[in-house]
């Protein structure tokens, strides 16, 4: 069998050999991290990006059968913020020095969402011109949507599709004619299309997932040429359909070990996209975003979401940070941060690379 660092040496990974990355034992991963430390710092340096992260909502219109705020979970206590309120909080991070900020929120479009969405983001660029770049997670919408919210000052947008193996992807949705995975991919070309920098990602342990089904998600993000992922562990909400499969599940450390193989494949076969540190990593372990940081991400949310909304949008169990100020948390990482030579590049957009190679 093909060393991990026979493979490593390869120009181009192929499916087999992230496949037996993937499968490999936890102790001979150590060429894996340290190979990913050596791309990172050679084509995107040791400096962490933040990203202000606003939950705008937790009123969805998609009843996805993972998810704490599917619109079929009776039990949530739905809420949405004002344009107000969400351009109040862009104040904070740009008073903070953020660069960046992610409004995220349950999947809708009707139009006085989108309206709604619209009058946030031209009141963010009034406030903060340059200062802000700012990204959405609002999930699928039309084409001229995406363009409006361009238009009014968005710069990225994440759009996960959470498997990329339309089987998988069918297991994880009703199966009707809102939630398709065809939908979703077109909605990523509208993205691109649109100026967008575009994000993907994946859940990591899954129900019926398989290292093959990991392993195609990576091809995925390659193929797709993507700016930027966001993928962390899947971690069960007790609310959800899928939630009867539980025991069947990896343990979540096993979770998150796998995630963090999967950050550290991406940014060898990707050196110059942008790697959320996922607060579902943190979920599983306190210092799940360091870990993952050191394994090839550059890039963390903090949660700014007022105190009143933050218990309400529970995606899974056990979130972290509820109740902790966001400047403790950021000051906390730092010092951590800086223990393996890593720095947080306060005011700065943090822009992926790629997308600026593409575009340029």
């Amino acid at each position: 069998m093909e060393s991990i660092e026979a493979i490593l040496e390869k120009d181009v990974l192929e499916r087999e050999d992230l496949i037996r990355v993937l499968e490999a034992d936890g102790a001979d991963c150590g060429p894996l991290f340290r190979r990913a430390a050596e791309v990172k710092a050679a084509r995107v340096g040791n400096r962490v990006y933040l990203r202000g992260l606003i939950e705008y909502s937790n009123l969805c219109s998609k009843n996805c059968l993972y998810c704490g705020i599917r619109s079929g979970n009776a039990a949530a206590a739905r809420y949405e913020m004002t344009p107000e309120e969400t351009i109040e909080v862009a104040r904070h991070a740009l008073e903070r020095r953020y660069g960046s900020i992610v409004i995220q929120a349950g999947e809708r479009d009707d139009a006085l969402f989108v309206s709604k969405i619209e009058r946030t983001l031209r009141g963010i660029r009034a406030l903060a011109g340059d200062g802000l770049h700012v990204t959405l997670s609002l999930g699928e919408q039309t084409p001229d949507t995406y363009r409006r919210w361009f238009e009014a000052g968005a710069h990225r947008y994440l759009l996960r599709i959470e498997a990329s193996n339309p089987d998988l992807f069918r297991k994880l949705h009703p199966d009707d004619a809102r939630h398709r995975h065809a939908l979703r991919l077109a909605a990523l070309g509208a993205l691109r299309a649109a100026g967008y920098q575009v994000g993907t990602g994946v859940m990591i342990g899954l129900p019926f997932q398989t290292a093959a089904d990991l392993a195609d998600d990576l091809l995925f993000f390659r193929d797709l040429d993507v700016d930027m992922i966001g993928m962390g562990p899947y971690l069960e909400h007790p609310d959800t359909p899928l939630y009867a499969r539980a025991r069947a599940l990896l343990p979540p450390r096993e979770r998150l070990e796998l995630t963090l193989r999967m950050v550290a494949l991406l940014r060898v076969m990707m050196g110059d996209i942008n790697i959320a540190a996922t607060t579902a990593m943190q979920a599983i372990d306190p210092e799940g975003r360091e870990r993952a940081i050191r394994a090839g991400a550059n890039v963390v949310m903090p949660n700014l979401t007022p105190a009143r909304y933050r218990h309400d949008y529970l995606l899974y169990e056990n979130k972290p940070c509820l109740d902790e100020a966001p400047e403790e948390i950021v000051e906390l990482f730092e010092a951590r941060i800086r223990e393996f030579g890593g720095t947080i590049a306060y005011g700065e957009w943090g822009d992926s690379r790629r997308f600026l190679e593409r575009t340029s």
